[in-house]
């Protein structure tokens, strides 16, 4: 799956061939097939693959740090998908990646809007953390925006469009604002 993301990455959905695949992973194209079936399957399972490493990489907290506030766990939580890291990066290429060709292939929308509403639950769950008074329909909308924000950041960051602290920045005045206006 590390090779798969790292291939969807480097050369997009669009540029993943099998045999790259499976040179990259070190394995046979008839292994890939056995355990995939067909190309949608090596799509599904490296968006599956994307969404859980991106949720270690974005929980990972120090064991000897004190416990974080609700605030600050979905400020942290927000901004550890843009940092410097090749993980990061390579994740965040891969799900811009797979994201567009969900334009051209339906068969991938589905598992994308799951994996979407799981993330925007999780954001929304972090807000009423902070803001319990709040509908869940706020909660839900004020999600909604963070996390597109968050992609269409990412996508500006990793394309050279702005510096990863600008695009951090910009993501915490937009965590400010929607807890604010939560708060009203």
């Amino acid at each position: 799956m590390e090779a798969a993301a790292r291939v969807i990455a480097r050369k997009g959905v669009r540029g993943l061939r099998v045999e790259e695949l499976a040179a990259e992973a070190g394995v046979s194209t008839a292994l890939i097939y056995y355990h995939f079936k067909d190309r949608t399957g090596i799509l599904r399972a490296t968006l599956q693959f994307i969404n859980e490493r991106a949720e270690r990489y974005t929980a990972e907290r120090d064991p000897d740090a004190p416990p974080l506030g609700p605030r600050e766990e979905l400020e942290q939580t927000l901004l550890l998908e843009l940092q410097e890291t090749p993980e990061v990066r390579e994740n965040s290429t891969a799900w811009g990646e797979l994201r567009q060709s969900a334009v051209f292939q339906p068969e991938l929308r589905e598992d994308l809007a799951k994996a979407t509403l799981s993330w925007i639950q999780e954001v929304a769950e972090l807000l009423g953390e902070i803001r319990p008074l709040s509908t869940a329909v706020a909660l839900a909308s004020a999600a909604e925006r963070l996390t597109a924000l968050l992609e269409g950041l990412s996508g500006r960051w990793l394309s050279g469009g702005i510096p990863v602290e600008h695009a951090r920045a910009l993501m915490r005045e937009a965590i400010e604002v929607e807890v604010a206006r939560l708060g009203r």
